[in-house]
């Protein structure tokens, strides 16, 4: 079920995904903060399942207050809850099937589940294989064991509707190129500079007013900056760059219309606004190097593309897509369309937890049956196993078991069902085999 959730600056968000609805709250009590925070770590590494998460831990945390409740030391259920834990994992793993990366169907199938409980659930034909291949494509199947999400770079375009998704071998950037008069919008054989210094006169160290009273003073002015800014775009186009991509400044423009129009006429395509966070990405996938200086300026930092060309969406909208580039650092490109912000949004928040979900496929390379199924499984050979035990272990890894069929009782009863009945069906069939 999907919740609309409204922040008190007026935001509202649409989504059932159990993390953004928490990290939204506003919470005050320590206890509901670790939840915030659990269900936040579980998206993080794992993507999915952040509901389910914070229902295992709040029945846990009902099963420890019964266990105190009863006079129990708290060191005494911890302990007990820690031997409880090593055995679910042995359980969870004795009915997990082990899964081979080749296996492209299964995997699909797995980032198919994740996405079917979402708001882009119909679009989980189009989603499901882009997270695939995005994650394959990063890393070599045969020996990874893990997989660096940072190296999938997710860019979110408002426009046409979420099968327009696409994943892209290159680069994608939401910003249109310069439009300057007689500015290239197409390079074939790019090569690419990234700066991340300002094609701008400098600014002294303190604030200062210059006042003019004549023209020709103003003249004078207007001459030195053109001088300045001609001689940076002379040094660029010396090192055979015709691609640029500037980074984004807090502390003045990036770059001034007068130096993109000076890189007009070096026909020199110019990309500005490249956000800090993607100066890694773009290295990686480029080969360049970022300069931070117009002394860095060499032949040896540029980076290299078959091509870079603006592209008009059906919407209207522009964006410039690199493709053709080395990519010697496996990176892959996913862009995200969406009729508005908040589908976008929430197509990107579901294509995260697939990625995730595939990620967590290769560093634990095992298919567990779901709809409640490992949980009862757990319940059943943990209650047995609790017969084993002697002293007030029994009682705590009974009651430990028990929390775990919180699940089955909520998604029963969320699906309309007889909750109970069908949790008593579960115990009957887990015990017969």
């Amino acid at each position: 079920m999907d919740k609309m959730v409204m922040a008190g600056n007026g935001e509202v968000t649409v989504t059932n995904d159990g993390a953004t609805i928490l990290s939204k709250l506003e919470v005050a009590h320590p206890a509901a903060r670790m939840f915030v925070d659990l269900s936040r770590s579980q998206d993080v590494e794992a993507g999915d399942g952040t509901t389910s998460v914070v229902v295992v831990a709040g029945a846990l945390l009902g099963a420890a207050r019964t266990l105190l409740d009863k006079g129990l030391h708290p060191a005494t259920i911890s302990e007990a809850f820690l031997l409880a834990e090593r055995e679910a994992q042995r359980v969870l793993r004795s009915v997990s099937v082990p899964l081979d990366l080749g296996d492209r169907d299964s995997l699909l199938r797995a980032a198919t589940t994740s996405l079917n409980s979402k708001v882009v659930s119909q679009y989980s034909k189009t989603l499901a294989p882009i997270a695939v291949d995005a994650v394959l494509g990063v890393i070599d199947p045969a020996t990874a064991d893990n997989v660096d999400l940072r190296n999938v770079r997710v860019v979110k375009k408002v426009g046409g509707v979420v099968e327009d998704t696409e994943l892209v071998d290159g680069l994608v950037f939401t910003q249109k190129a310069s439009h300057v008069h007689g500015a290239p919008t197409r390079v074939a054989n790019a090569k690419i500079a990234l700066i991340q210094y300002c094609l701008s006169p400098p600014k002294t160290n303190m604030e200062s007013n210059v006042v003019i009273s004549e023209w020709s003073q103003m003249d004078r002015v207007i001459k030195q900056q053109q001088q300045y800014l001609s001689k940076l775009v002379l040094q660029i186009k010396r090192t055979g760059a015709n691609v640029l991509l500037i980074q984004k400044s807090i502390l003045r423009d990036a770059v001034t219309d007068m130096a993109l129009e000076f890189l007009a006429k070096k026909k020199i395509m110019v990309v500005k606004d490249i956000e800090r966070n993607d100066i890694e990405f773009i290295c990686k996938n480029t080969g360049c190097q970022p300069i931070a200086s117009p002394e860095g300026l060499s032949k040896d930092k540029l980076g290299t593309a078959a091509l870079v060309e603006e592209e008009a969406l059906e919407s209207g909208a522009r964006i410039v897509r690199v493709t053709g580039t080395p990519n010697k650092g496996r990176t892959t490109s996913v862009l995200v369309r969406g009729s508005n912000a908040l589908v976008v949004d929430e197509a990107d928040r579901s294509l995260h937890d697939a990625l995730c979900v595939i990620r967590s496929l290769v560093k634990s390379k095992y298919l567990t049956p779901g709809g409640g199924a490992p949980e009862a499984e757990i319940a059943y050979r943990l209650s047995a196993h609790a017969k084993t035990l002697q002293g007030v272990h029994s009682y705590c890894v009974r009651e430990y078991a028990e929390a775990f069929e919180t699940i089955p009782y909520s998604l029963a009863e969320n699906a309309g069902l007889n909750a109970l009945e069908i949790v008593t069906v579960l115990r009957a069939r887990h015990a017969a085999g």
